[in-house]
C-alpha cells in the first residue's frame, strides 16, 4: 500500500516514514528541502533498512502537484507535514506562511477530491486553541483567535479540510493537533536538524550545550506558572510518529466515526521551560548557559493535552518521559556535531 508523506525529510516526517515502513507501507516522500536535507534519506534507510522513494519539488508549484498525482494514481493515503512551522518567524513573515501552508494544502486536496477513495492525515497544532480557558485541553475546547500567523494557518487548514470533507464523501481525513514534539530516534540516525538558528526550545538547548550557541534565551519568567516560565506538553517524536500510523490505519480500516475527525497528540503533562532545562542538565550532565529575557510575541502561558480521546479511540498513548526525550535529543546533537 503506497503512502505519500509530504515534508517527509523533516523532523516529524522522517520519523513517521520509518514507522510507516516498520508497518509494511510503501512510502514516497515529497520535500523541497527548504528546512531539511537529502541526507536524511540515508538516516531513514539505516533505521528501517528500506530506502523510500523521494521526489524533490515545491508543493507551491501546482502543475508539479498535478503531474505527481497523475504519475502516482495508486496512492492510498497522504500524510501532509510540508509547512513552515515557527511561531516567531510567522509573526515576522506572515505572507510566507499563508502561501506555504495554505496553497499547498489546497493543491493536494484538489487532487485527492478526484480519487475514488482518499485518506488524509493533516499535521495540525495545539496552537489552534490559543490561550485555552481550561487545562488540560480537550478536542472540544474552542478554537480561538490565533496568537500567530502560524497558528492561523493551522486553523484555516482545518477549516479547509472540514469543508472539503463535507462535500466529498470519498475523502476521509484526520487532523492531529500536536503539542510540542522533541527528541530523536533511539538509533540517533535521524533527529531534529534545524537550518540556521533553531526556532524551538530543545534544539536551542542542545546546540547551546554543544557550543554552537553562546546562550539560551528564556522568554519571560513573569507568567502565572510555578516558576514564571511558559508551560508546554513535550512529546517524544517517535510517540508522535506512531500516532500518525495509527490514525492512518483507522481510516484505511474504516474505523472512523465521521469523514473528518480531530485528535490531540501529547503526553497529557505540562512542563515549564525551566523544568525542561533542569531535566536536560540531569540527563546530559551539562550545565546550560541561559538567561531570562522579555516575553516573545505569540506565546501562550500554558498548553498541555487531554489525551483521553486519542488513548481510547486510537488506542494510542505516549510512552516516553521528558528525560527519555531529552536524552535522545542530546545523543543526536552529539552525533551531528561529530559528523561536522
Amino acid at each position: 500500500m503506497k503512502i505519500l508523506v509530504t515534508g517527509g525529510l523533516g523532523f516529524i516526517g522522517s520519523h513517521t516514514v520509518v514507522e510507516l515502513q516498520n508497518e509494511g507501507f510503501e512510502v514516497i516522500i515529497i520535500d523541497n528541502c527548504s528546512n531539511s536535507s537529502v541526507k536524511v534519506l540515508d538516516g531513514i534507510t539505516k533505521v528501517s533498512g528500506n530506502k523510500p522513494a523521494f521526489e524533490q519539488f515545491d508543493l507551491r508549484e501546482k502543475n508539479k502537484v498535478q503531474d505527481f498525482f497523475k504519475r502516482h494514481d495508486d496512492i492510498e493515503g497522504v500524510i501532509h507535514f510540508a509547512a513552515s512551522k515557527a511561531v516567531g518567524e510567522s509573526v515576522e513573515k506572515p505572507l510566507l506562511y499563508y502561501e506555504n501552508n495554505i496553497s499547498t494544502l489546497v493543491y493536494i486536496l484538489q487532487q485527492l477530491k478526484e480519487k475514488s477513495s482518499s485518506n488524509f492525515i493533516f499535521s495540525s497544532s495545539c496552537t489552534v486553541y490559543g490561550q485555552a480557558d481550561e487545562l488540560p485541553i480537550t478536542e472540544n475546547a474552542p478554537v480561538k483567535v490565533a496568537e500567530s500567523p502560524y497558528g492561523n494557518t493551522k486553523q484555516i487548514g482545518e477549516e479547509i479540510i472540514k469543508d472539503t470533507c463535507k462535500v466529498t464523501p470519498n475523502l476521509k481525513a484526520i487532523s492531529l493537533r500536536y503539542f510540542n514534539p522533541i527528541g530523536a530516534h533511539p538509533t540517533a540516525e535521524i533527529g531534529e536538524l534545524p537550518i540556521g538558528v533553531p526556532q524551538n526550545l530543545v534544539p536551542f538547548i542542545t546546540q547551546t550545550a554543544i557550543g554552537l550557541r553562546e546562550e539560551l534565551s528564556v522568554f519571560g519568567d513573569d507568567y502565572p506558572t510555578s516558576d514564571g516560565t511558559c508551560i508546554r506538553d513535550y512529546i517524544h517524536v517517535v510517540d508522535l510518529a506512531k500516532a500518525h500510523v495509527v490514525a492512518l490505519q483507522r481510516l484505511l480500516q474504516h474505523k472512523n466515526t465521521s469523514n473528518y475527525e480531530v485528535f490531540n497528540v501529547g503526553t497529557g503533562k505540562g512542563s515549564t521551560v525551566l523544568e525542561v532545562i533542569r531535566s536536560f542538565e540531569k540527563v546530559s550532565k551539562q550545565k546550560l548557559n541561559y538567561k531570562i529575557v522579555g516575553r516573545r510575541e505569540g506565546d501562550v502561558i500554558a498548553a498541555y493535552a487531554d489525551t483521553t480521546k486519542a488513548n481510547k479511540e486510537l488506542g494510542w498513548k505516549a510512552l516516553s518521559s521528558l528525560d527519555d526525550s531529552l536524552s535522545s535529543a542530546w545523543e543526536w546533537e552529539q552525533k551531528v556535531s561529530r559528523q561536522k
